[in-house]
């Protein structure tokens, strides 16, 4: 079953204008919803409680907390859902702030790891990030690098079916035609995990914000779909999560292929129905035209 608990919240209706060759009309559309998101740290003892603003994120309400705690692990932040004691939206006196705050209070004694040599965590989740040095920033916080990957081979087929699937799945896409998604798909090509966001490293921090708070990590063994191009900073995020198998609907840029074979992840982009391009292949996956 496909888990994708998006709320109503995440769309808005609105009356527009529609011209249609020389004649217009109102009528309603569905937009979808873009606000900020604050994400929060409260860590230290009782009698020493250390509060930190880590990010300000536009992203579409809903599952903030997976967002919240995909964030901070993708970041390097935290290591593990142990590290995490309880996840709230903070009530504010603002009526305008709504709940766009959420604060994560980490476990007892833990330190959060907010100094990483080359990356700045201090950024919105449009930011970017490049060089051989984040690049080994990133190797060095990662808990999956040096983790036993198995061989695996990959019917070409397995992989022409995820577009459509993952289209299908996309309730907010569907209403809005305005949102970017990632989905988790096992090696058979079956659906299960979708998160959806008008930001697409949102989308991918809240599939894995919840992969980890299901103790799903590493997920070596599935396929990532991103429904439009494939990032530096997605790469990056899927690198930290374990996956090792991405595809994108759209094309990867440079940093992200260097990034791919650094880390010995294949890379797929440009996925239709029938065809797709490799732009890297990791030396325990087989790519085959038939079993």
């Amino acid at each position: 079953m496909v888990v994708n608990d998006s709320e109503s919240i995440s769309t808005k209706n609105v009356v527009i204008n529609r011209i249609n060759s020389h004649s217009s009309s109102a009528l309603w559309d569905v937009l979808s919803v873009e606000e900020p998101l604050e994400i929060r740290i409260c860590y230290g003892s009782a009698s020493r409680q250390v509060k930190k603003n880590i990010s300000v994120t536009m992203r579409t309400p809903g599952n903030d907390a997976d967002l919240a705690i995909g964030f901070l692990f993708t970041e390097g932040i935290i290591s593990s859902y142990v590290n995490i004691k309880k996840v709230y939206h903070l009530e504010v006196d603002c009526s305008m702030q709504k709940q766009n705050i959420v604060q994560v209070e980490l476990a007892d004694n833990f330190v959060p790891h907010l100094m990483q040599s080359d990356r700045n965590f201090y950024t919105t989740s449009s930011c970017g990030v490049c060089g051989k040095g984040s690049i080994q920033s990133i190797k060095t916080v990662s808990p999956f690098s040096h983790i036993n990957r198995p061989e695996i081979c990959l019917p070409i087929d397995v992989f022409y079916q995820l577009p459509v699937k993952l289209k299908e799945a996309q309730n907010e896409f569907a209403a809005t035609g305005g949102i970017h998604a990632s989905g988790l798909f096992t090696l058979e090509g079956d659906l299960i995990l979708l998160r959806e966001d008008v930001g697409r490293h949102n989308a991918l921090d809240k599939l894995i914000g919840r992969a980890l708070s299901d103790n799903s990590l590493p997920l070596a063994e599935h396929i990532l779909l991103l429904s439009g191009r494939a990032s530096f900073e997605l790469i990056q995020k899927a690198a930290m999560a374990g996956i090792s198998i991405v595809a994108a609907i759209g094309a990867p840029s440079s940093l992200a292929v260097e990034l791919a074979k650094e880390f010995d992840m294949t890379l797929l982009g440009f996925l239709k129905e029938n065809r797709f391009n490799i732009y890297n292949e990791s030396k325990y996956h087989r790519i085959m035209s038939q079993l």
